[in-house]
C-alpha cells in the first residue's frame, strides 16, 4: 500500500462518520425555527402591501431549516455531502423576484440555515440583527421629490416663452423634455420640481394661449 492509499484512507476514516449529537441537533434546529419566524415577522413588516407574498414569506421561513439540515448532513458524512452538491447543482430556480429586496430575505434566510447548520448560533444572531438594523436605516433615509412633468398644448408654438416664464416663476430647475409642432400649434412636455401645484396650474391656465395643460406625477424614487 502506498503513501497515496494510506492518505486516502486515512482522509476518509476522519470523514465518512462524523456522529452529531441528538443535543446538537435539537439546538440547531431550535435557534434555526427562532430566527426564521424573526425573518417571517421582518418581511411581513417591511414588504409594501402590493408586493407581499404569504407563500413566500412562509418559503423564506422553510428555507432556513431546510438550509440547516442539508449542512448538518453534509457535517455527517462526507459522501453525502459530496451527493448533495451533485443534487442541489442541478436545481433551477425560476421565480421572477418582483422586488429587489425580495432577493435581500432570500440570500438572508439561506445565510441563517448555513450559519446555525455549522453551529455558530451566535453569529447568526448577530447577522439577524446587524441585517435588521441596516436595512431599516436605510429603507427610512427620505428620498429627494420626484420631478413631475408638465403636458401643455398652446395653440400658438411662438408662445412657449410665457409658458417658460411661468414655468421659471414657480420652479427653480426644470426641463423641457419634448416639443410637437403641428399645424401652428405645440405640445410641450416640461420637467418641473414645484411645491404650489394648484397656483402653478391656475398661472399656466390663465395664459391664453394654453389651451389645455396637465400636471403628471409618478411614483418613482430619485437618488438625490
Amino acid at each position: 500500500m502506498g503513501f497515496q492509499d494510506v492518505f486516502k484512507n486515512s482522509f476518509l476514516e476522519g470523514f465518512t462518520s462524523m456522529d452529531i449529537s441528538a443535543g446538537r441537533i435539537m439546538a440547531t434546529f431550535t435557534v434555526t425555527c427562532i430566527l426564521a419566524c424573526y425573518i417571517f415577522l421582518i418581511y411581513r413588516l417591511m414588504t409594501r402591501k402590493s408586493f407581499y407574498s404569504k407563500g413566500f414569506n412562509v418559503a423564506l421561513a422553510a428555507m432556513s431549516v431546510i438550509t440547516a439540515a442539508i449542512i448538518l448532513a453534509m457535517q455527517s458524512n462526507l459522501v453525502i455531502s459530496l451527493g448533495m452538491v451533485g443534487a442541489l447543482s442541478i436545481v433551477r430556480f425560476r421565480t421572477a423576484i418582483k422586488d429587489p429586496m425580495d432577493l435581500v430575505f432570500l440570500f438572508w434566510s439561506i445565510s441563517v440555515g448555513i450559519i446555525c447548520g455549522a453551529g455558530l448560533y451566535e453569529v447568526a444572531l448577530l447577522t439577524c440583527l446587524v441585517v435588521t438594523v441596516l436595512v431599516l436605516v436605510l429603507e427610512n433615509i427620505p428620498a429627494s421629490r420626484a420631478p413631475m412633468m408638465l403636458v401643455a398644448n398652446l395653440s400658438d408654438a411662438e408662445d412657449e416663452s410665457r409658458v417658460l416664464d411661468v414655468v421659471k416663476k414657480y420652479s427653480r430647475f426644470y426641463k423641457v423634455r419634448s416639443r410637437n409642432i403641428s399645424g401652428g400649434r405645440m405640445d410641450m412636455i416640461v420637467e418641473v420640481r414645484v411645491k404650489e401645484e394648484s397656483a402653478f396650474m391656475k398661472a399656466v391656465c390663465a395664459l391664453d394661449t394654453v389651451q389645455s395643460a396637465s400636471l403628471i406625477a409618478h411614483d418613482g424614487e430619485v437618488t438625490f
